[in-house]
């Protein structure tokens, strides 16, 4: 059934906002006028926002991105109940939690999801192609099945529980090397029609209508927290990030909020295409990647949407590496959030970021620890059953008996 209460009245040029296009069919290879063969521009959705009902922010919670219709592209996929995630204050830190490991396939790519493979619907494609070894892939592989859309996931060597996770859901697997996983995206494109949902230019400019699925994270914030004075976002190619500062910039838009919270990107140190970008004042650029555990962020290119979040908010791009992520996922599962190592990237920036913010912070985690390389390989050690063995194991773990 297709969601008809969207106000999205066509596209619009990153690269030269005067730019404009109409809504279909969704640009997914970025601005062709402004884009050179050295940077990619991306296109974003423009809406009539004098057609946004003004009760909107006041309905209450409800069930998947369809709450947020006008404000998102039409919808003509139906959804699995993606998006109102908790807001979840951590002891000691002072900082809020935005637990996107609560969608349904346990990353905060569904909602993304929603909207891409609504964009797929909308045009009639036959099914969706994705370039992907992690959650993109299996939130794509999930949105499609519910549509009734064949499902094509070039993937690199992934944890078998991804593996087996993306199987799940019907889709056509195919395990290629990394650097072959773009040309042979475009290359079925091309013979079979399947919309594409992954990027696949020079740097990043992905889908033209998934992002807008990652403003509803800032939405939901504002309906619960308000504005806060920060927000620490795990950072890849930046389309959350450029989400969740678009989100706040239509509130600010509307009249309903006075200023967007500043944004820090946080990237593996091992990387971090948007801190070089920001740093050299370019619009997005491409680096070397050295070994990281957070395979999810860990991105070659960056994109211009990122760089316009970081610029807009007033915000920095952070570099972390694989030993605070590991200590902020550490103490996230001490609080009961068990999340990939990635996603812990946003606290560890925040623990980076040695200054005091007048408001609440909001740190989001992006996905389940359980799509984390090594999951599930570890094999238990069987403790004879007698006591004193059993009270010796107790007390090292500093329990008193």
């Amino acid at each position: 059934m297709v969601n008809d209460r969207s106000s999205a009245i066509g596209q619009r040029s990153l690269g030269d906002p005067g730019i404009r296009y109409p809504l279909w069919p969704p640009l997914t290879t970025g601005c062709p006028e402004t884009s050179t063969e050295t940077t990619s521009y991306p296109v974003e959705v423009d809406y009539d926002y004098d057609r946004v009902p003004p009760e909107l922010f006041q309905q209450p919670a409800g069930s998947g991105l369809d709450r947020w219709a006008p404000l998102l592209p039409p919808l003509h996929a139906p959804g699995l109940g993606e998006g109102g995630t908790p807001l979840i204050e951590l002891p000691g830190d002072g900082v809020h939690i935005k637990d996107e490991s609560r969608n349904p396939t346990w990353s905060h790519k569904d909602r993304l999801n929603r909207v891409a493979v609504s964009a797929a619907a909308g045009i009639g494609a036959p099914g969706i192609v994705v370039a992907s070894s992690g959650n993109h892939g299996a939130s794509a592989a999930a949105f499609a099945a519910r549509a009734g859309l064949r499902c094509i996931v070039l993937a690199s060597p992934a944890p078998p529980a991804v593996n087996t996770f993306l199987r799940s859901y019907g889709a056509v697997v195919l395990t290629v090397p990394t650097e072959a996983r773009w040309p042979l995206l475009r290359r079925i494109v091309a013979e079979t029609g399947f919309h594409p949902v992954s990027n696949s230019t020079t740097t990043h400019t992905g889908h033209a209508f998934g992002p807008e699925g990652y403003k509803t994270v800032a939405y939901e914030v504002f309906a619960e927290l308000g504005v806060p004075a920060a927000m620490f976002v795990p950072t890849g190619y930046g389309e959350l990030l450029f989400g969740v500062w678009k989100g706040f910039a239509e509130l600010v838009r509307l009249g309903l909020a006075a200023r967007t919270p500043r944004l820090f990107a946080c990237e593996p140190a091992a990387g971090g295409p948007l801190s070089r970008a920001i740093s050299q004042g370019l619009p997005a650029t491409s680096v070397e990647v050295g070994p990281t555990s957070a395979y999810g962020i860990s991105c070659a290119v960056g994109g211009f949407r990122a760089t316009v979040a970081v610029q807009e908010s007033a915000g920095r791009a952070l570099l972390v590496d694989d030993a605070e992520m590991a200590a902020a996922q550490r103490d996230l599962g001490r609080s009961g959030l068990w999340c990939e190592v990635s996603s812990a990237a946003g606290l560890a920036g925040f623990r980076q970021v040695r200054e005091e913010f007048d408001g609440p912070v909001v740190c989001v985690t992006t996905s389940s620890g359980f799509k984390d390389i090594g999951v599930g390989t570890e094999r238990p050690d069987v403790l004879a059953p007698e006591w004193d063995v059993v009270r010796r194991h107790l007390r090292n773990a500093d329990i008193h008996c």
